[in-house]
């Protein structure tokens, strides 16, 4: 019995079997089975949007408490300092070496790609530039419980500060009353000294409009749930946002010089996060046959087998393209998360690729390796986003100012063009202040 179904878009019915999967993908299918079955996600998150934004700290830390099963009142929804270098001092030191180790690559990394500005255009008395300058504030939702990722508080803090973020402040689920320890000693650890006991739509609400206790932050970043996602699409606007973030997802596109057995590891590890989406773009006929048989048996050997499988027959596919090229016009139109390629000519897919949050170059480049420990974040356009989204990175955390500046001369030469604009758009103020300065 196949692990993946497979769509053979050199059938007449391939096309059409792809388009149902994508719009599950696309639509909220995949996200929908993030465990909220029928509940009306949307009009849920806009009633405790509204709640915390009238009710402030009282209301934020009730429906804390109901939500993550805790007992959190408005004194203790900040987590005191000392509890923070507590659990520094507590980590284990093996834990805190690595933690370190993968610091030093994402700083490097997000160091590297810090946009700054080019020199000022001067043309004819007219000095035209940008300014970059950081945000003053933002938060970074670290998801808690089964779902805890401590590289999140890297992959989100790490490229805050290398920005210049003077404020980075961290919100977390309180699962059973308390953040997760690991959280909070890596909290210690990139100096991060306001940590907020609050999770879901409420800790979104709570960041974005302030409460008594809590000063409202510029951005919010970080993955979550359903209800975290909506939130942030429903404050877009009100406060800045990385991206509306789903569940994770996978395309690998691969030829028959592919390891079948990595291919299959790479799906399978993508699927885990329940739900995940895991896709395989080939030509080959052959390296298709082994991975399903690679699935079969890497699956017996896997202890999250039971969430795996149903992954793989609801969001998963192995798509049978004509060739390379088409095998990669096929992954455009996924525009997945991560992009995994594996052909004899790497360099050439990855050219024809234009739609992937992250490209993963060879078979000795997993996804994994991103996920953890090589720089870029791992906090990545999905379902789709990534036809107008990127990563999250340092230059997410930096804003761009125009600058302008004119002589006497300069203006005047381009005072009738600017006053012929402004008269045609029935604007005769703007007009007047341009002439004003020609008469001079």
């Amino acid at each position: 019995m196949s692990e993946l179904k497979t769509i053979d878009m050199r059938e007449p019915s391939g096309a059409a079997v792809l388009e149902t999967l994508l719009k599950v993908l696309r639509g909220g299918g995949l996200m929908s089975a993030g465990g909220t079955g029928d509940t009306d996600v949307p009009q849920v998150v806009a009633d405790i949007l509204a709640q915390v934004q009238s009710g402030g700290d009282e209301t934020a830390a009730k429906l804390t408490s109901q939500f993550d099963r805790a007992d959190i009142t408005p004194a203790n929804l900040r987590v005191p300092e000392e509890l923070i270098a507590k659990a520094h001092a507590e980590a284990e030191p093996e834990f805190l070496a690595l933690m370190r180790r993968a610091i030093e690559n994402i700083r490097a990394y997000q160091q590297h790609i810090l946009v700054t500005a080019p020199p000022p255009l001067e043309r004819g008395g007219r000095k035209l530039g940008v300014r970059y300058t950081p945000i003053e504030r933002a938060a970074v939702y670290v998801p808690g419980g089964q779902a805890l990722y401590p590289s999140t508080v890297l992959m989100t803090v790490v490229p805050a500060q290398v920005a210049g973020v003077q404020e980075v402040v961290m919100v977390s689920p309180p699962t059973g009353g308390e953040i997760n320890s690991m959280a909070l000693a890596l909290a210690g650890e990139l100096g991060i000294r306001e940590v907020y006991r609050l999770g879901g739509a409420v800790a979104v609400a709570a960041m974005a409009y302030g409460t008594q206790s809590i000063r409202p932050v510029d951005k919010i970043v970080g993955p979550g749930n359903a209800f975290v996602a909506e939130a942030k699409r429903q404050l877009f606007g009100r406060v800045g946002i990385d991206s509306i973030a789903g569940p994770s997802e996978v395309v690998i596109v691969a030829d028959d010089t592919a390891p079948a057995d990595w291919v299959a590891a790479d799906l399978l590890a993508q699927a885990e996060h329940n739900p995940g989406s895991a896709v395989l773009v080939t030509p080959s006929d052959q390296l298709a046959a082994e991975v399903q048989r690679e699935l079969t048996s890497q699956l017996r050997q896997l202890d999250r087998a039971d969430v795996i499988r149903p992954a793989l027959k609801a969001y998963g596919a192995i798509v049978l393209a004509t060739d390379l090229e088409d095998s990669c016009a096929i992954a455009n139109r996924f525009a997945a998360e991560h992009l995994q390629i594996m052909t004899r000519d790497n360099d050439t897919c990855a050219n024809a690729i234009e739609q992937a949050g992250a490209i993963f170059l060879g078979p000795n480049t997993p996804v994994p390796l991103g996920d953890y420990f090589a720089g870029p974040s791992h906090v990545l356009p999905t379902g789709g986003t990534a036809r107008f989204f990127g990563p999250l990175s340092c230059n997410d955390f930096t804003k761009a100012t125009s600058t302008l500046e004119y002589t006497s001369e300069a203006v005047t030469q381009d005072a009738n063009d600017v006053d012929t604009f402004a008269t045609r758009e029935g604007l005769t103020a703007h007009a007047a202040a341009v002439r004003r300065r020609k008469s001079k």
